[in-house]
């Protein structure tokens, strides 16, 4: 999928994300639910074979699983058939080539929010579009060469759960081996970008595809201008920006008062907290309902402004449609049987972190839905534009996608506490 050349004069590669829903369980009732966006790429040449892969502006390398990996992770997904590119080259770690003399190869483990894998390295062909197209070539727009670590050992939490194939990382260079693990980096160096930049829209409705752009950023799906704020410590590798201040209706969160950080994180489907603010946060965002509905939805009933103030100038306003969980809590007193129906704050703890310290937050699904985020590798920077989410009806034919599990419904039964 092209959009019209941006100002570098080459084209803008927009590809649609698939969805899918993975229900979270607990005591035999669904409570919320995990999402995971993913789209394709194209590995190897002269025939290609097409992998999907996250796109993760929180991780640093891209992985796919190898042929050689037979465990039932592995076997859930296609794999990389290391025989069938003529492009490929076994590699070390630091790009020397593998002699066919070495019985051992240098090997590495990843680990992600949830789960690890371990693997080897390939240097192959990495492109945008599949082997159909006559621009296709290393260095050839939306190509370039990469070095991927192919996996042999992949954890059940969460591949065995989902159906997307592999990552590929979109962090900065530092997060990753090296520089010529960075996909994107790698990309730009090829030459074939309209812009070293990348965009990505998330979208509402499941009727309209979620998108990443690369090369620029698509502005049918920007409702305002893009707001820049710089990145902060670049020299870890995250797309992390600076807060100034965060405020709960009105009221300043006091572990914040000095200053945090945000990653803005593709890979996340979660609003990350510093577990220190996690559960003052859930106080400030907890809402009492009265009565005793037998079905609600928490992400429509009223709830505080939950707003960042970010360096640059960016202010960042989350509601209760952003931020809560769909499912309400039935919270019911074991002497009286008083029942108190109660809406939550959807929030993932974030550990302490020895680089990242321990006020750090991450910007998943919950702003990445509202907001379009643009991320300028040259210029160091992510933007933040409110997103324009069309109607259903609007939808553009062409860029297909497909959903997959169940969605939450818009009335949902309250789950049931006993204290």
């Amino acid at each position: 999928q092209f959009l019209p050349p941006a100002r570098g004069g080459g084209p803008i590669f927009t590809i649609p994300l698939d969805k899918q829903y993975v229900p979270v369980v607990r005591n035999g009732a669904t409570v919320a639910h995990k999402t995971a966006y993913f789209g394709k790429v194209h590995v190897g040449q002269p025939a290609s074979q097409t992998f999907s892969v996250v796109f993760d502006t929180g991780s640093g390398h891209f992985f796919l699983p190898s042929s050689a990996c037979q465990s039932a992770p592995c076997s859930k997904h296609r794999r990389f058939d290391r025989g069938a590119s003529a492009s490929a080259e076994d590699i070390n770690h630091d790009g020397s080539p593998v002699g066919a003399e070495e019985s051992e190869r240098d090997e590495v483990s990843v680990v992600y929010g949830t789960g690890s894998i371990a693997g080897s390295f390939v240097r192959d062909t990495v492109c945008l579009q599949g082997s159909g197209s006559s621009s296709n070539a290393t260095g050839g727009m939306g190509c370039a060469t990469v070095r991927v670590v192919l996996a042999h050992e992949m954890t059940e939490e969460p591949f065995d759960a989902f159906e997307f194939d592999g990552v590929v990382g979109l962090g900065l260079d530092p997060l990753a081996l090296d520089p010529e693990f960075s996909f994107f980096g790698r990309m730009a160096a090829a030459g074939g970008l309209a812009e070293h930049r990348f965009g990505y829209f998330l979208s509402r409705s499941d009727l309209i595809p979620s998108e990443i752009a690369f090369g620029g950023v698509d502005d049918t799906r920007l409702a305002s201008e893009i707001q820049w704020s710089p990145v902060h410590r670049a020299e870890l590798g995250h797309w992390q920006v600076k807060i100034r201040s965060i405020s709960v209706g009105g009221k300043v969160v006091e572990d914040c008062r000095d200053g945090c950080s945000a990653i803005a994180d593709t890979g996340t489907s979660l609003l990350g907290v510093p577990k220190s603010t996690m559960r003052a946060l859930h106080l400030q965002l907890a809402r009492k309902v009265p009565g005793d509905p037998e079905e609600l939805d928490c992400r429509d009933f009223p709830g505080p402004e939950m707003v960042f103030e970010l360096e640059g100038g960016v202010r960042l306003t989350l509601g209760p449609e952003d931020y809560s969980r769909a499912a309400a809590m039935r919270v019911v007193q074991g002497s009286t049987q008083r029942a108190q129906v109660i809406c939550r704050a959807s929030l993932m703890p974030v550990e302490a972190d020895p680089a990242l310290g321990s006020k750090t937050w991450i910007l998943g699904e919950p702003v990445l839905q509202k907001y379009y985020t643009a991320y300028d590798w040259d210029g160091r920077r992510v933007g933040f534009g409110l997103a324009a989410h069309p109607a259903a009806h609007e939808g553009d034919a062409a860029r297909s996608h497909v959903v997959m599990g169940s969605s939450p419904g818009k009335a949902l039964a309250p789950a049931l506490v006993q204290i």
